[in-house]
Parts: C-alpha cells; structure tokens; sequence
C-alpha cells in the first residue's frame, strides 16, 4: 500500500535542460535550486551515454536513478530502490537494460547499409573529432559519446531516406529522431519511465511523473508521465509530430523554457 505522494521531475536534455549549442543549463538553474531544496528528484532521460550523463549528474549535483540512450537502460544508484530485484551491478549502480547489445544494433546497420548502398554514417563511423564538429561537444565529450551500449546515432549524406527507416522497422529494430537519427532496439524512453514508476510504487511511494522534452525521440516520455511539457525549440518552434491530451508547452526555448515549466509544476505542488 502506498504511503504518500511525491513529484518526479523526468528530464532529456539536448535542446530541453541544456541549450541546443552551448549545452549550458544555467538558464534553468533558479528551478533546478528550488527543486534540489524541496528534494524532488529530477531523472534525467537522454539519448546520451552513460558516461556522457554521470558528468551532467555530477555538475547538477544529482544522485538519482538515470536513463541512458533513449531507454537503453535505467541506472539506479545502490541502495536507492531498497526491495529492487534483477538486473545487474556494475560500479555501484544497478543496471536494468531495456535494449540490444550495441554490437548487434551496429552489425545491424551495417548490413542494412550494405544492402540499400545509402550514404549514412553512425558514431562507429566517426572519429572523436568528427563528432564534436558534428554535434558541437567538446572533444572529451564527444570521447563519452562513442561508448554507446545500446543504440547508434546516425546521419544521411542527404535527405533522410525513407527505404532505410523502412528497413530497420522491417528488420525488426526501431529508429527515432533527436538531434540524430537513432537506431536501437526495441526500447524507448517511455517504457524506461514504466519501469521507474513501478520501482517507485514498491517502494511505498505513489507518485506524479512530469516530463519535459522537445523532440521526437521524447514522445514515449511524455506519453508515459503524468504531466507532460513539451519545450519550445531554439529557433522558435515545437516538434510538429508531438501533440497528445493535456500537453503543456513552453513560451521560452531550451533551459528558460524549462525553468518557467518547473517553477510552475512547484508552485502548483505547494
């Protein structure tokens, strides 16, 4: 039986926390403080690696449950789900994949790349530098974005090509769109956020999910919470392909349009 109620802030973070080019959160930062006061937990849910995301984690100070690429894997800190059973322990988090090997996501590519002859290229494809010129990392970025575990971002040499989408669904793979394109197995954001909620709930505590995110790749993130918010895009707009029941959207882009959302959700909270 559950004991109490408690507020979840679940978060992407290219484009939604951090700024689409700088990868700065400091717009949001008045909201990420008041939530850190009121210990709500903010989980961050990212097309990013793990590696990519203990950094963010260290900088905001945070020491709660993580998703990685997209809904990989969630990542929960030992001894933070006390009656939390399966999954597998590596550096002192409990690791629950919800993907494919990234070795058989990238042989996967490959041999759809072989079959179709298209011009696109994926992380494995890249060297380091390639990749912060590509996404505008920093090198040591862009090093922690190459140790993929699940999924493999990718890039057409022109317009996406619709034959080679086709061919990961028909392979039996998905694909989604961020900033990249992705191809994964078969995980998204949202089935990650089930599983939280669920460890949550065995734990006593019954809660209110919020979400924010700006892309394509955040659908299932937002369709899996409570309270969904959709962020507002550097150059103005909002992802055309997400609009469902009770959405809320942002008058701010990125991390501004992210601080007014959280400091709404709190002073809703109060």
């Amino acid at each position: 039986m559950t004991s109490k109620r408690r507020t979840i802030i679940i978060t992407d973070l290219d484009g939604t926390l951090l700024d689409a080019e700088t990868y700065s959160f400091e717009a949001a930062r008045p909201a990420l403080e008041a939530a850190l006061r009121r210990n709500i937990p903010l989980i961050l849910c990212s097309s990013k690696t793990r590696a990519e995301l203990e950094v963010y984690r260290q900088r905001l100070q945070n020491d709660h449950p993580f998703i990685v690429e997209n809904g990989g894997a969630l990542y929960v800190p030992a001894g933070y789900f006390p009656h939390i059973a399966g999954g597998e322990w590596r550096d002192g988090y409990q690791r629950i994949p919800l993907g494919s090997p990234y070795a058989e996501v990238r042989k996967a590519f490959e041999r759809l790349r072989d079959e179709l002859s298209v011009p696109v290229r994926g992380f494995g494809d890249m060297t380091a530098d390639e990749i912060a010129v590509l996404t505008g990392l920093s090198p040591e970025d862009a090093v922690r974005a190459q140790q993929r575990e699940y999924g493999e971002p990718f890039v057409f040499g022109g317009p996406p090509d619709e034959r080679f989408l086709r061919a990961i669904e028909e392979a039996g793979l998905h694909w989604t769109r961020g900033r990249l394109f992705h191809i994964m197995g078969n995980h998204d954001k949202g089935k990650a956020v089930k599983l939280l909620r669920r460890l949550f709930v065995q734990d006593g505590i019954a809660v209110d999910l919020v979400g924010l995110g700006n892309s394509l790749n955040d659908l299932p993130l937002l369709l899996a919470v409570d309270r969904p918010v959709l962020v507002r895009k550097k150059d103005g707009s909002f992802e055309p392909e997400i609009n469902i029941p009770s959405l809320e959207r942002t008058r701010g882009s990125g991390p501004a349009g992210w601080n007014e959302a959280v400091l709404k959700v709190l002073s809703d909270d109060e």
